[in-house]
């Protein structure tokens, strides 16, 4: 098998995270090759996509939102995230029985699987006849906090716009998705199969470890998957085994990578890309730490972190981590200079 060296496995995933230049491609498609967004943080999701997008709106996103052509749910790891509508089915099937029986393992003097079933089965009725806020299902039908965080585990929910969005962020109104999104007949190992390909279209090549940390599917359930796809095979310098799907990218090592302001939750700075070096070890601590865990924004510089920024007071104001050339320090003015354009 052929040995990646540090430096390709660096700029695979920005070229697949679509860093290394920004494309002009339908929303839909762009978070189907960055394998989602993860969306805790509303006005985060428009950063992210805008780092991307050539000539990206705030508008862009509400109106994929409002059509319908990407969705916003709890879907990998339990988390929110905004996907394509046909991504969803397929996803939610493939983390549905390891997401209920990691909730009830968390969760077992508070809660068990007929208790669940039936607080769903309520939350549907409820829901029939259209999309209710948060607060109001839970009163209506004397939830606690527990049990509503576990009833999207029995029952598909997706978050209606316009909550959840830049301009009115608490994403707190909710519809079912059976009635949100067309039907799916899709089998939870399609679902897995889908799950994997999205992750290392996104951010491989990358080991099963990286796979099982961001799927947050346990490794025995993603095996027999990694056994039936065709799938391309690779060393890193260290001799473990990488994987990837074919035909995506590996760029050339010394492909320029340009000045990107990345918001908090950006996956590309999570665990499972902890391999591709985007965030140098000795800064990791300035950007996850106990007080912060979802991580600050960040900017990058020849595609590793180089400090983070803030909007406050109508601009975008960056700290580098250290002292910048130049010729850098100008690129991230000017950059800093259009995200402030972009909130505005």
């Amino acid at each position: 098998m052929r040995t990646l060296t540090e430096r390709e496995l660096d700029r695979a995933p920005l070229a697949r995270q679509l860093l290394l230049a920004r494309e002009q491609r339908p929303l839909p498609r762009v978070v189907e090759q960055i394998g989602g967004v993860q969306a805790q943080d509303a006005p985060s999701t428009y950063v992210g996509l805008w780092s991307r997008v050539a000539d990206f709106e705030r508008e862009h996103l509400d109106r994929a939102l409002e059509r319908r052509t990407v969705v916003q749910a709890t879907l990998m790891r339990v988390t929110i995230h905004v996907v394509s509508s046909r991504d969803f089915w397929p996803l939610a099937e493939a983390i549905r029985e390891s997401r209920r029986t990691w909730w009830l393992r968390a969760t077992r003097h508070t809660g068990d699987a007929p208790t669940m079933s039936a607080a769903a089965r309520r939350v549907r009725s409820l829901l029939a006849d259209g999309p209710l806020p948060r607060n109001e299902i839970m009163a209506r039908l004397g939830l606690d906090t527990t049990t509503w965080n576990g009833v999207s585990l029995w029952l598909h929910l997706v978050r209606v716009p316009a909550s959840g969005t830049w301009d009115r962020r608490r994403a707190d109104l909710f519809g079912l998705a059976e009635h949100w999104l067309r039907p799916s007949d899709a089998s939870p190992d399609e679902g897995i199969d889908r799950l994997i390909r999205r992750y290392l279209g996104g951010f491989g090549p990358a080991s099963r470890k990286d796979v099982t940390s961001f799927t947050g599917l346990p490794p025995a359930v993603l095996k027999p998957a990694f056994e039936r796809m065709k799938l391309r095979r690779f060393h890193d310098e260290a001799g473990e085994e990488l994987l990837d799907v074919p035909r995506a990218p590996l760029p050339d090592p010394e492909t320029p990578a340009p000045v990107r302001f990345l918001p908090t939750w950006d996956a590309t700075l999570l665990v499972h890309a902890r391999r591709t070096h985007i965030l140098p070890e000795q800064f990791r601590s300035s950007v996850f730490d106990t007080k912060t865990p979802h991580s600050v924004p960040t900017f990058t510089v020849d595609g590793q972190v180089a400090g983070t920024w803030r909007y406050e007071r109508g601009a975008v104001r960056v700290q580098p981590f250290e002292r910048l050339s130049g010729s850098d320090k100008r690129d991230v003015e000017e950059e800093a200079e259009r995200l402030t354009a972009f909130h505005a």
